[in-house]
């Protein structure tokens, strides 16, 4: 990001983005949210993942008055979130892209308090997170913020004053990016597919810029069940295992200590999944094939991933091409 935090707009423009797919209601209700917002969002831009319902069609007649995007396969929320992010910077003139899945439910006042902790902070902030409950209040397991690991007394004080916790990642599940941010780092990797494409962008973004979690911003995630991601997750364990391996050993996110902890944070988190998995034999298969296309091979570029997939891919490429010209 530029070093100048009030380069922006002291009203900047507000692009909110959720991804869908083949959750039709739940993205009614997520736009009823953000149509509620206590401080309006400026856009709303809903990219479909090539729904096998009618997501596409309820988001373009619903009254927030939504631009869709309905990509012509389905690109999964990395591919997703890199298709929105771009186009809302490149077509839309965001300053502040606001991103969430389909199952994110905001309250009325979580955008407001997202911008207000953003205007409190002394610097310039990257990107902020909101509080993730579940539907019965609960904080969720899936999406807890820790404090960054290394924070100066000094920073935690000005996250402080700005009613929020500095932080070393964050969520998709509700994330308010800065299109400077974007510009400078380029955009999710959308060969992750699934499962920490967020945490390996807002890690790519914070390793130097500031994150901020904020606790009075809050949003619901409506997951079916409430727990963490290594609670059985069967085949997609091979994009869990590929994933953090193409993050631990190709991506910039991590200094070189930090790759060395998130390796042995990693390995038990698996041993733990495989401790408590009534399907063994299914994360040993998924498992050894992430390996082996972790170490084989890397993610490829953004734009050859999403090429074909809709005409607004167009904006991923000059996105990043942007973005590599800035580093």
């Amino acid at each position: 990001m530029p070093a100048d935090p009030r380069a922006a707009s002291a009203t900047p423009r507000v692009v909110a983005v959720v991804v869908a797919y083949n959750r039709r209601d739940l993205l009614v209700e997520a736009l009823d949210a953000l149509a509620a917002q206590s401080r309006p969002v400026d856009t709303v831009l809903v990219v479909d993942n090539c729904s096998d319902d009618d997501s596409a069609a309820v988001a373009a007649e619903h009254p927030v008055g939504a631009e869709v995007v309905r990509l012509n396969r389905n690109t999964g929320g990395a591919g997703g979130f890199a298709v929105g992010l771009a186009h809302a910077v490149d077509a839309l003139g965001a300053e502040l892209v606001w991103l969430m899945d389909d199952d994110t439910i905001p309250t009325p006042d979580a955008l407001r308090a997202l911008l207000e902790a953003r205007d409190e902070y002394p610097g310039p902030v990257a990107l902020l997170g909101s509080r993730v409950v579940w539907h019965d209040g609960r904080d969720h397991p899936m999406n807890t913020p820790r404090v960054r690991p290394g924070a100066t007394g000094e920073q935690i004080a000005a996250a402080r004053a700005a009613n929020a916790v500095p932080v070393r990642s964050s969520s998709f599940v509700s994330m308010l990016v800065d299109a400077r941010a974007v510009r400078h780092h380029g955009l999710p990797v959308a060969d992750y597919f699934i499962w920490n494409d967020d945490f390996e962008y807002s890690a790519r973004l914070l390793r130097r810029g500031t994150g901020l979690s904020v606790p009075a911003s809050v949003v619901e995630h409506r997951t079916k069940a409430f727990g963490a991601t290594d609670a059985d997750p069967g085949e997609r364990f091979y994009y869990e295992v590929r994933n953090k391996i193409w993050m631990i050993t190709r991506s910039s996110s991590l200094d070189p200590l930090e790759r060395v902890l998130y390796s042995g944070a990693s390995a038990r988190r698996w041993f733990r999944t495989f401790r408590r998995s009534t399907q063994r034999d299914v994360l040993l298969r998924a498992g050894a094939r992430g390996l082996r296309d972790g170490v084989m091979h890397g993610p490829r570029p953004s734009a050859d991933v999403l090429e074909g997939a809709g005409p607004q891919t167009r904006a991923v490429r000059a996105v990043e091409a942007g973005a590599a010209g800035a580093r």
